[in-house]
């Protein structure tokens, strides 16, 4: 087999292990090991973030035309971004087994729509953010009231189209997110490695990126709806 080709077949490899690491990530929940579950789906959130990279590094279009891997990841995606974080919470207690049908039915609606990923790199509606929105319940402890009250919201927002920005693609303000975005990971990576017991300051800190990111999301937003359109 070509150099070229075991390279394809290796990259699409990488990106359905997120599937059994998904699985194994639930396995670790139903024994009560949620720090294991939480460090599976780190990974499983690692994978999904290199494997495009990846993937255009290597051609594996080019290379494998008959292979849908946009398909693939949408549906390890769905499993490792949705199912597996909701199966997650209601097991540690910080969902009500009900209130998982928000974000499996609304995330569902967002993965089948064409339009999901613009053209310009934005996902168009709430993008599937659940493993990290996970993680901070977890983190904080916040109440099943205020979990599900958020949940709920996020759900909403999927269906509604304002245009989020992918962090390491949108280009307005690109450098400075890629700056934040970088300092926001090595905050959630000393939450992930301090656990069971992370720093609640690290925790609070990390919010900073959170709301930049919501702001720079209204901002854009606006700024679509105020400029006046070209004339043709």
């Amino acid at each position: 087999m070509p150099p070229r080709t075991l390279a394809a077949w290796g990259v699409h490899l990488y990106t359905a292990l997120g599937a059994p690491l998904g699985v194994w990530a639930v396995f670790a929940a139903f024994a009560g090991d949620f720090r294991l579950a939480w460090y599976l789906m780190a990974a499983t959130v690692f994978i999904d973030s290199t494997d495009g990279a990846l993937a255009r590094a290597v051609r594996v279009w080019d290379v494998l035309p008959w292979v849908d891997g946009r398909r693939l990841d949408d549906i390890v995606d769905y499993f490792g971004w949705v199912i597996v974080p909701a199966i997650v919470l209601v097991l540690d207690g910080l969902l009500p087994a009900w209130a998982i049908l928000l974000p499996l039915l609304s995330s569902g609606y967002g993965f089948a729509q064409t339009q999901a990923k613009t053209e310009d790199d934005y996902f168009l509606g709430f993008p599937s953010y659940w493993p990290l929105i996970g993680f901070y319940l977890y983190v904080f402890r916040t109440s099943q009231a205020f979990n599900v009250g958020l949940i709920l919201l996020l759900s909403v927002l999927v269906f509604i189209p304002i245009r989020f920005p992918y962090p390491t693609k949108t280009k307005p303000f690109r450098p400075l997110t890629l700056l934040c975005s970088g300092a926001w990971g090595v905050m959630m990576l000393a939450l992930l490695f301090g656990l069971p017991t992370p720093s609640i300051w690290v925790a609070w800190s990390s919010l900073v990126f959170v709301a930049y990111y919501l702001g720079l999301t209204v901002w854009l937003w606006w700024r679509r709806r105020t400029v006046a359109p070209m004339p043709a």
